[in-house]
């Protein structure tokens, strides 16, 4: 190796803590020029999902449908905190969606936001 350096393995998760360590689902970039972005997060803002990898897929967040100038369906998903609003809750909803992903068709937003099955009472 260069200068006589061994290669070195990195460690292991193990190695590097106890496992409750969950710093790497979120953080909060209060430097940020656009700080906050979304108003109504309640929780600690979660940078981490700046661009939210839902974009493409269908996902119960509100969000308007539009048509760009040149011509492509996009989503507008300015009115959504979800992937913001909490580091281990956002943590949660991304990994949800994203396990059973479904790309969005191009429609408008059909669900009811909230969503009536998740705020039932039981």
């Amino acid at each position: 190796m260069k200068n006589g350096q061994d290669k070195k393995t990195p460690p292991s998760p193990r190695e590097k803590g106890d496992g409750r360590n969950e710093a790497f689902k979120g953080f909060t970039n209060s430097d940020c020029p656009f700080y906050p972005c979304h108003q109504g997060v309640k929780r600690a803002f979660n940078c981490l999902f700046c661009y939210c990898p839902l974009s493409a897929f269908d996902c119960p967040g509100p969000y308007k449908a539009f048509t760009s100038k040149n011509g492509v369906r996009r989503k507008d998903c300015s009115a959504c905190t979800l992937p913001h609003d909490g580091h281990t809750q956002s943590w949660a909803f991304i990994q949800k969606w994203l396990a059973q992903p479904v790309l969005w068709d191009g429609g408008e937003q059909t669900r009811p936001w909230p969503r009536e099955s998740e705020n039932a009472k039981d």
